[in-house]
């Protein structure tokens, strides 16, 4: 858009004009929503504080005198509406368990998946900084650490390292000084290191998958609708890990999670139910399978559960499950003939 253009639609904004104000801030809507998602963790949240990000744009139209990209006021909005959320809303990752073990992962209950179909395209006419915004890095791995930061070096982080914020405009959005935003980082990626695999780049944006891998979610699918917990095994890695947001368990290691699984596929198991239908989807740039069971003597497939993979040099080694809540938002019907 060039700048003719986007000041008579700010002149038009300020004015009171609804249409102009959809035309220059509504195509930020997406990138907002990632932005919030990263700074709170949860997707169904992110939705409603991108509304809340808009509302206080048209309240606060009057103030937006353009000598700033309106992408760059909608962010100040957008991070300070999450920081008041977050204020108000206190919380803490916990430890998995009754019985916590030092080498445990802290559970995120809040920790919701997001749909790979929501990050692209991005709005046509985006700035090429914004374009970067649906490449960057969220997958999950790096989400949970995420949410281990305080929200103010949470939100530094995200301006400076994955937006690529300059340093006095993150101090200038945040209300603070230059060195504070430098100190705050310094602690955030102190503490992102501990909570990140060894190989940082493990958590860098996914590719497309490869034949190898592709060949290892069709296993995975087959061995989950043949309920073959001894399949399953053979594409973990040794040292996979499970976790259920929001329940506070986890597995640690093939053999725990293959007891786990092979409890649930057993019919005379708590856990059993029924029949596994296995429907292939992406979420936050990894590979995810819905799954759907069909229940004795039942005549359709019900949402049951989505579970998303972290892939490493052929085997698994992270499965994420989580509560079927979230299946329209991935395009997923909640049941199936």
């Amino acid at each position: 858009m060039n700048e003719d253009r986007e000041g008579a639609l700010a002149d038009a904004v300020r004015a009171g004009d609804e249409p102009a104000f959809a035309e220059l801030f509504g195509r930020h809507r997406r990138e907002l929503r990632v932005h919030c998602y990263r700074m709170l963790g949860s997707l169904e949240e992110s939705e409603d504080l991108v509304q809340e990000t808009f509302l206080r744009a048209w309240r606060g139209r009057e103030t937006f005198q353009g000598r700033s990209s309106a992408r760059a006021w909608l962010y100040r909005i957008a991070t300070n509406a999450c920081l008041d959320f977050l204020d108000r809303r206190p919380r803490r990752p916990r430890p998995h368990g009754v019985r916590p073990r030092r080498d445990a992962p802290d559970g995120i209950p809040w920790l919701q998946p997001y749909p790979d179909h929501l990050l692209e395209p991005v709005a046509p006419g985006a700035e090429p900084d914004a374009a970067a915004v649906g490449r960057e890095s969220i997958e999950l791995v790096f989400l949970v650490a995420l949410q281990h930061l305080p929200p103010g070096q949470r939100a530094a982080l995200i301006l400076r390292d994955v937006l690529g914020w300059p340093a006095r405009e993150t101090a200038a959005l945040l209300g603070t000084s230059v060195d504070s935003v430098k100190s705050a980082l310094r602690r955030a990626r102190s503490t992102l290191r501990a909570h990140l695999p060894e190989r940082r780049l493990d958590w860098a944006p996914s590719t497309a998958p490869s034949a190898g891998e592709r060949e290892l979610l069709r296993r995975f699918m087959d061995a989950h609708e043949r309920a073959d917990a001894s399949a399953l095994a053979r594409l973990l890695h040794q040292d996979v890990r499970m976790t259920m947001p929001p329940l506070p368990f986890w597995f640690a290691g093939r053999e725990a999670v293959t007891a786990f699984a092979a409890d649930a596929f057993g019919s005379g198991s708590p856990l059993y139910g029924g029949r596994w239908r296995s429907v292939l989807t992406r979420a936050n740039r990894q590979p995810a399978v819905a799954g759907y069971v069909r229940p004795p003597g039942g005549r359709e497939y019900r949402a049951q559960v989505l579970n998303v993979l972290r892939i490493e040099d052929g085997r698994i080694v992270e499965i994420t499950v989580f509560e079927p809540r979230l299946f329209a938002a991935f395009g997923l019907p909640a049941t199936s003939p």
